[in-house]
């Protein structure tokens, strides 16, 4: 019987000619980064060319604390491929106080702890040597 081939983990792709070059700069800096609407002054989750509000490129990216809540979640048993060394893990829809919503995982606790409402904090995964994948741990 053969072995399966081990894939590795999807990384992203950062070219510094994308709309989401600040923001890889600035996570290998260990700091998050979102885009607000400089008409509006709303902030937006995830990175574009254009405000969601007006269609503008009117925009700015501001540092923000990292501070959040579950939304919700959910635990990844059957993981994507790249990823099964860490199944099960928790994928999360975190709200920061800055009004948007973040895709993330929550990492240093048990999948069984996590709660819809639970507070979290900022942390980092190191993906490779130019990536550093922003992630949330419990407050």
């Amino acid at each position: 019987m053969s072995q399966q081939p081990v894939i590795p983990r999807p990384l992203p792709k950062i070219d510094r000619y994308t709309d989401t070059a600040p923001f890889w700069k600035a996570a290998k800096e260990h700091r998050l980064l979102i885009q607000y609407c400089t008409d509006t002054g709303r902030a937006q989750w995830f990175p574009r060319s254009v405000s969601l509000r007006t269609g503008r490129r009117h925009l700015e990216w501001r540092e923000v604390s990292g501070e959040g809540t579950v939304y919700t979640f959910t635990v990844t048993q059957r993981a994507w491929p790249g990823h099964e060394d860490r199944a099960p893990y928790v994928v999360a829809l975190v709200e920061l106080p800055e009004g948007v919503r973040i895709l993330a995982n929550v990492l240093h606790c048990d999948p069984d702890e996590v709660r819809i409402g639970m507070p979290v904090r900022l942390c980092w995964e190191h993906l490779s040597e130019d990536i550093e994948y922003p992630a949330f741990e419990p407050a």
